[in-house]
């Protein structure tokens, strides 16, 4: 009699439920993709180009916050004026964006 209840307690058996069990896990991660991976790859797409396009004589913004004038460039050093005579170098990653306008 007990045994008749177990049985008609347990779930189907074989796989049925197998992938069943993973729908969950797949649609965390299509969300966890759309919300958070693939906004961050747009964003570091969009970041490589600026740094492609560079070019002297172009104001741009460091990502700690110095304004500059660029007045020389390499594969991996930008020159930038952020005074009159007054220059630095910072890695060509450290570059936030372009700036529009006078600063």
């Amino acid at each position: 009699m007990f045994n008749d209840l177990a049985y008609a307690m347990g779930g189907a058996p074989g796989g049925a439920q197998g992938l069943g069990s993973f729908l969950p896990l797949i649609l965390m991660f299509v969300v966890f993709y759309f919300l958070l991976i693939w906004p961050q790859q747009k964003k570091a797409k969009a970041h490589r180009q600026i740094l492609s396009t560079l070019q002297k004589g172009e104001t741009v913004i460091t990502s700690s916050g110095i304004y500059g004038t660029i007045t020389g460039l390499t594969d991996t050093v930008v020159t930038l004026e952020i005074a009159e005579r007054v220059r630095i170098k910072v890695a060509r990653s450290a570059i936030a964006g372009k700036v529009q306008g006078p600063v």
